[in-house]
């Protein structure tokens, strides 16, 4: 299916947020993610059920000063 992430068309075979991550590369990593503009904390993205054009969007914490 394709979905947006964070705007960008992309082909996933996942069918939950949590195996849609894992698919793009982001198994392991400290990430924020919403879909569709609502917050999915970590321990909720296996239960978040995905569906064609799905608006992922994945933040990643940076450092800095």
């Amino acid at each position: 299916m394709t979905l947006l992430l964070n705007g960008e068309p992309r082909e996933v075979a996942a069918t939950t947020l949590e195996q849609a991550l894992a698919e793009l590369g982001y198994a392991g990593k400290v990430v924020a993610t919403a879909v569709n503009g609502d917050f999915v904390p970590a321990r909720k993205r296996e239960t978040v059920t995905l569906a064609e054009g799905d608006r992922i969007e994945v933040v990643a914490p940076m450092q800095g000063g």
